[in-house]
C-alpha cells in the first residue's frame, strides 16, 4: 500500500552556488530522476509519488554545481522499469551512466540491453519502508549473472541490519558499493559502534566501496552537518581509493527537510580536505568504476 498519493517535491527550488569548486571532470555519483510521469509512469508498488524531476533539471543542477558527469541510480518509485534512467543517460551526451534495479527473472539479453544503454551496476535495497521484499537468494543469482558484464552491486541498508547481512555480502561475487555508508549514526563520532562495524566490513574485502553521502539524511542536527563531517572525514582518509560522492538529488522522501545542494557540495572539502582526496573521490574513482570501457 502506498504511503501517499500526493506528488511530493523533495528538492530545493533555488540551490545556492557552492563556494567549493570541484576539480575538472568531477562526477556526481549518486543522483536520480523522477519521470516525467506521463512518459515514464511510476511503479504500482511505489511508496512515494514525487513530482517530475527529469534529466533537464538534473543536468542543469550538474552545471550549476560545477560537475561534469552523473551516475543516475534507479529510484525505487520506478520499480524495475529502468526506462526513465535509460532515457536520462541517452540524452546526456555521454556524460551519464547508471545503476539499475532489475527483476530477478530478467533475461541475459535484457541485461545486455541495459549495458548498451549505459547501466554499469544493479541496486539491492533492504530498506523496509521502500521495498516489500528483498530476496537474498535471488539477488545473489543476479549478482552472479552480471559478473561477466563487469558490473558491480550497489546495496542500500541501515546500520542495524549489517550483522544480519554479512553472510549475504560475503557471498556477492562482484565489487560492492554501499549506499550512504550503510546509514551509520554519525552522532556516535568516527569511533562509534556503527562506524567501527562499517570499517570492519570494509576490511574484509578490498572490493567493497562506499558513498560518503547524505549528511542531510544522517545528521539530525542539520546544516552545517558537523557530526557528519567529523565522523566521515577519517573514513575517506583511510579508504581513499574506494569512496564515491554524490548529491542524492532530488532527495527522495526528504520533502520535510529539503537540503540546499550548494551547501551539500560545500561539505566536500570538510570530508576530503586535500586536493588528492578530492581528485580520487570525485574523479578517479567514479571514472574507474563507470567509464572504464
Amino acid at each position: 500500500m502506498r504511503v501517499s498519493t500526493d506528488r511530493i517535491v523533495s528538492w530545493h527550488p533555488d540551490p545556492s552556488a557552492p563556494r567549493y569548486a570541484p576539480p575538472p571532470g568531477a562526477v556526481d555519483a549518486h543522483c536520480h530522476v523522477f519521470g516525467p510521469a506521463d512518459r515514464f509512469p511510476f511503479s504500482p508498488k511505489a511508496k512515494y509519488l514525487p513530482a517530475d524531476a527529469g534529466p533537464e533539471m538534473l543536468f542543469g543542477l550538474r552545471d550549476h554545481l560545477g560537475f561534469a558527469r552523473n551516475v543516475i541510480v534507479q529510484a525505487s518509485c520506478h520499480g524495475t522499469d529502468n526506462a526513465a534512467t535509460l532515457n536520462a543517460i541517452a540524452v546526456s551526451n555521454g556524460r551519464a551512466r547508471g545503476v539499475a534495479v532489475v527483476d530477478p527473472a530478467i533475461t541475459d539479453a535484457e541485461l545486455e540491453a541495459l549495458h548498451a544503454g549505459g547501466i554499469r551496476g544493479v541496486r539491492f535495497n533492504f530498506l523496509k519502508r521502500l521495498v516489500d521484499d528483498a530476496p537474498k537468494d535471488k539477488f545473489l543469482e543476479v549478482a552472479r549473472r552480471i559478473q561477466p558484464l563487469g558490473w558491480h552491486v550497489v546495496i542500500y541498508f541501515e546500520a542495524d541490519i549489517l550483522d544480519e547481512l554479512r553472510p549475504f555480502l560475503d557471498a556477492i561475487p562482484t565489487l560492492i558499493v554501499v549506499d550512504h555508508m550503510g546509514r551509520p549514526d554519525v552522532t556516535q563520532g568516527p569511533d562509534g559502534a556503527d562506524m567501527r562495524a562499517f570499517r570492519a566490513l570494509l576490511d574484509t574485502r578490498e572490493d567493497i566501496w562506499f558513498k560518503a553521502t547524505c549528511p542531510d539524511r544522517l545528521d539530525p542536527a542539520g546544516p552545517p552537518w558537523e557530526a557528519f563531517a567529523a565522523a566521515v572525514a577519517p573514513l575517506v582518509a583511510d579508504y581513499p581509493d574506494r569512496v564515491l560522492w554524490g548529491t542524492d538529488w532530488p532527495h527522495p522522501n526528504m520533502q520535510d527537510r529539503v537540503p540546499d545542494d550548494g551547501a551539500l557540495v560545500d561539505i566536500i572539502p570538510r570530508i576530503a580536505p586535500t586536493p588528492e582526496l578530492q581528485q580520487a573521490m570525485l574523479v578517479d574513482n567514479p571514472m574507474r568504476l563507470y567509464w572504464a570501457d
